[in-house]
């Protein structure tokens, strides 16, 4: 099953090791938002920004938005994702790792 065009990924990340592969997924199946929220969520987005551009070889590796939303309530990023622009089906995905 693909994800979700728009994903609401809940940080602090339990298994770190599941974070390179959710990412890699969210680039092969055209994750267009990733919003972080929780403790660290800052530092989080930056990782998977990160693990989006290391392979610089292939230009196709892109997540076009990516942000974070710290001390801000869960409803609240939810709503910001679902009313967030993009092509591909309606809805959010809520992620925990």
């Amino acid at each position: 099953m693909r994800l979700k065009p728009r994903i609401v990924l809940h940080s602090p990340v339990m298994s770190p090791s599941k974070l390179k592969p959710f990412v890699e997924r969210c680039l092969r199946d055209g994750v267009q938002l990733i919003a972080v929220v929780g403790d660290g969520c800052e530092d989080l987005e930056e990782e998977i920004d990160w693990i989006a551009i290391e392979d610089d070889s292939r230009p196709a590796r892109y997540i076009p938005t990516t942000s974070s939303h710290p001390n801000k309530p869960v409803e609240e990023v939810l709503e910001f994702a679902a009313l967030w622009l993009c092509e591909g089906e309606e809805g959010v995905q809520q992620v925990r790792l």
